[in-house]
């Protein structure tokens, strides 16, 4: 049997391992969630509860993001993901996670989060788009000529980002980092990881995943 991924669509890791798997064509059975509602399945291979989470064919579990896309692209890497620096790639990701993220959801919940305004959590957001549109100023991608891992694991964030208030984010001073995005949402790879699926839970249903081969 393939390995087994644990996804949520929207979810912008989950994305990250989707991307890597149709990228490098490793097939998988996919089995969509939704997070309120988490198998017993998939919680018993990760207790945190968070996805993705991959089990491979040998039964061991992989349920970090970044882990499950590091292990599908050095089986295939035809695009060149993993053809940069990896401390560079790592230094992005890791701000990505730890410095952005943590204000992307108190601006995208900001309601959740009422010691500060969503324009003051947007404000300290910015901080890395800045640093990201000064990076594509110089390069058409983040380490270079080429998309790379940094970019992929990256610009789902930034989508989400840009998504709680469109119109904002297409007046803003950052034109490298609106097209860089936009080539992102627009290409064929992303718009076949996006496809709507049944939820297992409720389905018993699996999908094989990716469906078709993307240049």
């Amino acid at each position: 049997m393939p390995a087994i991924l644990y996804s949520f669509r929207r979810c912008p890791y989950a994305m990250r391992a989707r991307l890597a798997l149709a990228a490098s064509q490793t097939p998988v059975l996919l089995r969509e969630i939704i997070l309120k509602h988490k198998p017993a399945e998939m919680l018993a291979l990760s207790p945190k509860g968070t996805v993705p989470v991959l089990q491979l064919e040998t039964g061991e579990v992989l349920e970090e993001s970044l882990d499950i896309m590091l292990w599908a692209l050095r089986r295939a890497d035809p695009l060149g993901w993993l053809n940069t620096n990896p401390q560079d790639s790592q230094q992005w990701i890791t701000r990505n996670d730890q410095e952005f993220k943590p204000y992307l959801d108190k601006y995208k919940y900001a309601v959740r989060f009422p010691e500060q305004s969503p324009e003051s959590y947007r404000q300290q957001g910015e901080i890395f788009i800045a640093d990201i549109e000064r990076q594509l100023q110089q390069t058409p991608y983040i380490l270079g000529q080429q998309q790379s891992l940094a970019d992929m694991a990256i610009l789902p964030f930034i989508r989400q980002f840009a998504s709680v208030d469109l119109s904002w984010f297409e007046q803003t001073p950052y034109p490298k980092t609106q097209a860089w995005l936009k080539q992102f949402i627009d290409s064929a790879l992303f718009r076949s990881i996006m496809k709507k699926y049944p939820t297992w839970l409720d389905s018993q249903l699996q999908f094989d995943f990716p469906e078709i081969p993307h240049k």
